[in-house]
């Protein structure tokens, strides 16, 4: 077995509070750079294939400092990662000290480190000073020596608090960080006479490192990836494969010529997804084995979904561990082919994980990879409704965790991604592709024109500058404020007017060279009720004449029935998305999936699933936009939702939506919201924040605990502010 680097840190890794003493860096650096290193893990048969947006790095010098008042002298431990100096009161210290005394009374302490490989990382330890979120970095000192030959300590620089990630260990720094892994083998194995090959099946939809058990010989052993048999078996067109090299106790990984001493098992070095794998050795080597090492985020499942519907059980366990799959340094889009962090895939992955693990981590270092550095010369991943996802997804993020800090953090970067998508608008205001501007929307199968002013972009430009103003009150800057408030109005005053077609009743695609669009689909206009940007007739006429007429075109990616969906439970039709979830995310099971695809079109037939991209296996089958009903569940038929950031204040309005009975848990930052319910009976306990719970009931209701208010016709609400169970009697309408 080769030796590899600790794995050991992964769990604490993905903790949620700082210890006492922690690794510190300058903010995101290290988030781009673990970034960079997974990304660029994709291959395709066997070629390197990096990302084809702009790549960042981090800071190769970064200062870090610290304002001291001690009672007495004090000795610290010093660590980092990289070449670096110690000053104390401007003063350049001897060497690199590992150990250092800092006398009593008030002092400044200043390590610079300097890294070009991995990001600047530093660990002190002392009695009262340690490395934590409270030091300041800077990546540009400005300093200069004056003629005492003392350095300067006071400049125009411009600091920033300290990025970390719980690292608390100073044996295990950053940049060792690998996810964990664990022992798998395949369930089922079949010989391939033709050629010596073997399939073997891993039960399952999965991801890690293949391991061949005590090769012999001199040769090659060829490795045939695939989601599907027909991939696998496929040696001429499966979208991954490996092969390497075995002579004489030496082995080489013939993708990237790595060469390695080898005894006993052999273990790959780069993780791939698949079910299948097809091991064909060549003449003169062979091998006793296989299996794999799964590798995995040590992510916690904290919500839950179970009812009396067998299948929309299943289809939130795959949904889960779709999410767990994806869910990895960072929330990815798919395990086989891209393996990258895209911001649209990712702003679903935030709203699932609201309602699974709740890892604000994740959310925020794949938000700070996702952003990089200034200055901006293009939208995220070359996307423009990406860049607006990514505004929205900030958001999100403030309304379910109330960290404020984060939103303080990010809040200059905001501002210039902003400058770059405004500096991009038309003379009314409105987004237009430029050149280099890939506009997206969706893969749709009907043709849909990318030119001119979209509604659709517009709509997440609105909701974009909605999050730039409330942002910007959260910091504390009014004219900012004022600014994105006034243009997110002008613009919202503007939709109508511009896309508004009175005798379809909806709004249309776009308005190209001054004339408007005769093609409706439903994109801008469910984004339009998701963000209640409608009235209530308005909003009738558009769930008429657009999202339940079967005469405008189909949405066929899970990635826009994420939101098609969800404009549906918005008003009020759960039993009609019940039945959906079930012909499309049960379709996908019916087919034999075990993780959500990418794509599913219920009229395609046998290997047509597996096709994407003018390729036969290009399809993914593990995506994580595909697991929306873990969303859609807990906040539409749980009904769990924060009103307040970080659930000081919630909403509860379950709906079981033809179902006999359903019970679930929400988590919340800090504790849970748990719900049964069935046609006589709701229980609810919430162990955090305060709000009501909502519901219709055919005869007055009862609660164990609350005053039951009625609200309308049959509705009715109880005020939540107990952490004890509160039973409700009633009947379902």
């Amino acid at each position: 077995m080769k030796k590899r680097v600790s794995t050991l840190l992964a769990a604490a890794a993905f903790g949620l509070a700082a210890s006492a003493q922690t690794w510190i860096w300058y903010p995101g650096d290290y988030e781009i750079w673990l970034g960079n290193r997974m990304n660029n893990n994709r291959t395709e048969r066997g070629a390197f294939f990096p990302p084809f947006w702009k790549t960042d790095s981090h800071y190769v010098t970064v200062e870090f400092s610290k304002d001291l008042d001690l009672p007495q002298d004090e000795e610290i431990v010093i660590a980092a990662e990289g070449k670096y100096n110690v000053k104390l009161d401007g003063k350049l210290q001897f060497g690199q000290p590992s150990k250092f005394t800092i006398p009593a009374g008030k002092h400044k302490l200043n390590i610079k480190v300097w890294n070009q490989s991995t990001p600047p990382a530093l660990y002190v330890k002392g009695k009262n000073v340690n490395t934590d979120p409270t030091w300041k970095v800077t990546n540009e000192d400005k300093e200069w020596i004056d003629e005492s030959g003392k350095a300067s300590d006071t400049s125009a620089t411009t600091y920033a608090l300290a990025g970390y990630w719980n690292f608390d260990n100073i044996k295990n720094p950053p940049s060792s960080f690998y996810l964990k892994l664990e022992p798998m083998d395949y369930v089922a194995v079949e010989q391939k006479t033709a050629d010596g090959g073997r399939l073997y099946d891993f039960g399952k939809e999965t991801f890690g490192r293949i391991v061949i058990k005590k090769p012999v010989g001199n040769g090659v052993v060829n490795i045939y990836y695939g989601e599907s048999p027909e991939e696998a078996l496929d040696i001429e067109k499966c979208e991954t494969l490996d092969k390497i090299g075995f002579s004489d106790g030496m082995v080489i990984d013939l993708a990237t010529n790595e060469v390695c001493e080898q005894a006993g098992n052999y273990t790959l070095d780069n993780s791939k997804a698949f079910r299948y794998v097809y091991v064909a050795p060549e003449e003169g080597v062979n091998f006793e084995d296989i299996a794999m090492l799964y590798e995995y985020a040590p992510v916690e499942y904290r919500g839950s979904f179970k009812c009396s519907d067998p299948e929309i059980n299943k289809i939130w366990d795959v949904g889960a561990y779709t999410m767990h799959l994806t869910t990895r340094e960072f929330f990815i889009d798919g395990i086989k082919r891209d393996r990258w962090v895209w911001s649209g895939d990712a702003v679903q992955s935030y709203l699932m994980n609201y309602y699974l693990f709740f890892d604000s981590p994740t959310v925020k270092r794949t938000t700070r990879l996702l952003r990089g550095k200034d200055p901006v010369t293009a939208h995220i991943n070359t996307i423009m409704d990406y860049t607006l996802y990514w505004f929205i997804g900030i958001y999100d993020y403030y309304l379910y965790t109330g960290d404020t800090e984060f939103v303080k953090e990010i809040y200059p970067k905001m501002q210039t991604m902003m400058d770059y998508v405004l500096g991009r608008t038309n003379k009314d205001g409105m987004l237009e592709g430029m050149t280099g501007d890939w506009v997206f929307v969706d893969w749709a199968d009907f043709p849909m024109s990318k030119q001119g002013a979209l509604s659709f972009e517009q709509i997440l430009l609105c909701k974009s500058l909605e999050t730039m103003k409330l942002c910007a009150d959260i910091v504390g800057d009014k004219a900012d404020a004022k600014r994105y408030g006034t243009l997110a109005t002008d613009l919202r005053d503007k939709l109508l007017p511009t896309f508004w077609d009175e005798s379809r009743q909806a709004l249309v695609h776009n308005v190209e060279n001054g004339k408007k669009s005769d093609q409706v689909n439903k994109f801008a206009n469910m984004f339009a009720i998701n963000f209640d940007y409608l009235d209530e007739p308005t909003t009738a006429s558009v769930m008429k004449n657009v999202m339940l007429n079967p005469e405008v075109p189909a949405i066929t990616t899970p990635y826009m029935r994420f939101y098609e969906l969800e404009s549906l439970c918005d008003q009020g039709l759960q039993k009609q998305v019940l039945k959906e979830m079930k012909d499309y995310w049960g379709g996908m099971l019916r087919e034999g999936a075990t993780s959500f695809w990418e794509k599913y079109n219920p009229e395609d037939k046998g290997t047509q699933h597996l096709a994407m991209y003018g390729r036969p296996y290009g399809k993914s089958l593990c995506h994580a936009w595909g697991a929306s009903p873990i969303y859609l569940l807990g906040k539409y038929f749980l009904g769990v939702k924060p009103i307040k950031p970080g659930y000081k204040e919630f909403s509860i309005t379950p709906d079981l939506g033809g179902l006999k009975w359903m019970e679930g848990t929400v988590p919340t930052p800090n504790g849970e919201i748990s719900l049964y319910m069935n046609d006589r009976e709701i229980k609810v306990k919430a162990s955090e924040g305060k709000g009501y719970i909502n519901f219709k009931s055919a005869k007055l209701p009862k609660s164990s605990s609350g005053k039951v208010e009625k609200t309308g016709d049959k509705s009715y609400r109880v005020y939540i502010d107990t952490d004890k169970e509160i039973t409700i009697k009633y009947k379902e309408v």
